[in-house]
C-alpha cells in the first residue's frame, strides 16, 4: 500500500519533473519510510493488542481484535500517506 501511494507523488521528482532536477530524497528516505515503514508499523501495532489481551477472551476474540487493530492502523497509515502525496503535490505546478 505504500508504494501504490509513493509512486504516483514520487514521479515528477524522480523524472525531473522541476527544471530538470531530481529530488534524490524520494529514494533513500521517503521511499524506506512508506514501504517498510506501514507494515512494521502495522504488525507492532498488531503484536501489542495481542500480548496486551494475552489469555482474556477466547481465541476468536484475541483474532477479531488484532485484526481490526491492524486494519485500523493501516487505514490510519494510508490516510498519513496520503497527505503526504497531498502536501508534496500541492507545491507542484501543473506541466
Amino acid at each position: 500500500m505504500g508504494f501504490g501511494v509513493w509512486l504516483p507523488g514520487a514521479r515528477a521528482g524522480l523524472g525531473g519533473g522541476f527544471e530538470g532536477e531530481r529530488d534524490w530524497s524520494l529514494l533513500y528516505v521517503e521511499l524506506p519510510v512508506m514501504v517498510l515503514g506501514v507494515p512494521a508499523l502495522t504488525l507492532v501495532s498488531w503484536a501489542l493488542v495481542r500480548a496486551a489481551m494475552g489469555g482474556r477472551g477466547g481465541r476468536w476474540a484475541r483474532v477479531a481484535v488484532s485484526a481490526g487493530t491492524a486494519v485500523a492502523a493501516l487505514v490510519v497509515l494510508g490516510l498519513a500517506c496520503l497527505a503526504w502525496w497531498a502536501a508534496r503535490d500541492a507545491g507542484r505546478t501543473p506541466i
